[in-house]
């Protein structure tokens, strides 16, 4: 590897699978478990935590292909905190209600100079079943 890639890499924030983020509201804000996903171009967030945050207005909408169809998704703007470092972005307002995590990271914020690591610790409230000793991210 040459400097400059050590360099790039150093000014990297690492993050796993599941990481610890704090969303904040105009009144408030929550400290909640996020599912880490390369794969979705845009972050999302449970429209209900949504509402509970006072997060909003909605910005746009975006058109979102998934394994259950297509369909249109309001998108609002909000400060998300991070491996300690505090962005604001946009996020599809979804109900996430009936999966394991409220808030998904997506590649609108992990292009803003974040790694990811799969072997980091998934963190404490991370939803992981007992006696899961793979570590799988549901």
């Amino acid at each position: 590897m040459d400097e400059k890639t050590i360099s790039e890499l150093r000014n990297r924030t690492i993050v796993g699978l599941a990481e610890e983020v704090e969303i904040i509201g105009e009144e408030e804000s929550r400290k909640v478990i996020a599912r880490i996903d390369s794969g979705a171009t845009l972050s999302s967030i449970d429209i209900n935590l949504a509402s509970e945050l006072k997060l909003g207005p909605v910005t746009r909408t975006k058109f979102v292909k998934s394994a259950q169809g297509s369909t249109t998704k309001p998108v609002v703007k909000a400060s998300v905190r991070i491996g300690g470092r505090r962005i604001k972005a946009s996020f599809t307002l979804s109900d996430r209600s009936h999966l394991t995590y409220p808030v998904l990271i997506g590649q609108n914020i992990l292009k803003m100079d974040f790694l990811i690591d799969p072997k980091k610790p998934l963190p404490e409230k991370s939803g992981k079943e007992e006696g899961d000793d793979n570590h799988a991210v549901p």
